[in-house]
């Protein structure tokens, strides 16, 4: 456990730094600063699977499961005005579609980097991350803002519904909810963050095995 402890706090410190930065809005609301911390999520994971191998990597994960799922508890019971009512910072349902987003996406990405490691060093980072972070991206605005899931009930959609209101695509396309535009956009930001992440993966994996670690 103690090999791993850096991988376990670098996990936890991205998620928190995530919930906290998704409050800040860019582009008129089209992005948060949290869509430019949390795709680093995917670098530790794959870092550790690299290095310490697939066990470990999985124990990453469910750290930073545990981690985001605190906040979110946290997020939960933190009550906000606006508009002439109460309601919390975390909505209920979002919390859901992110425990699930990160907890299955993460997950995947271990299995895909593990059936490629034996590859070119880029190959597995690069494909795990590209699939990862597209499944996070459909599980999290899907079941966090999308009308097709009504399973949460009629209170956790009111508390979500600014999401559904009709707008530009990207603000500039034809119309769709807004909740698309959402996805596409941070779906755009992950992408570009997993070609970025391959220099630090490099760099860091090459340390730790010269290392010795």
């Amino acid at each position: 456990m103690k090999r791993i402890l850096p991988g376990i706090l670098a996990m936890a410190a991205i998620v928190v730094a995530s919930n906290i930065l998704v409050q800040f809005l860019l582009l008129d609301g089209l992005l948060t600063w949290g869509a430019f911390t949390y795709p680093f999520a995917f670098l530790v994971t794959d870092v550790m699977n690299r290095v310490y191998g697939v066990a470990s990597a999985r124990r990453v994960i469910f750290a930073g499961f545990v981690t985001g799922i605190a906040c979110s508890l946290i997020g939960t019971q933190i009550m906000l005005q606006g508009d002439g009512y109460t309601y919390p910072a975390v909505a209920f349902r979002v919390a859901v579609a992110s425990a699930t987003g990160f907890l299955v996406a993460q997950l995947i990405d271990v299995a895909v980097f593990n059936r490629l490691r034996a590859g070119a060093w880029w190959r597995a980072p690069l494909a795990s991350t590209v699939v990862g972070s597209a499944l996070d991206t459909v599980l999290f605005f899907t079941l966090a803002f999308s009308q097709s899931v009504t399973v949460f009930g009629a209170n956790a959609d009111a508390e979500i519904s600014w999401a559904w209101d009709v707008v530009p695509f990207l603000t500039a396309g034809p119309d769709a909810p807004l909740w698309v535009s959402l996805a596409v956009a941070d779906w755009g930001v992950k992408l570009a963050i997993a070609l970025v992440a391959l220099l630090p993966f490099r760099l860091i994996v090459g340390r730790l095995i010269a290392r010795g670690t």
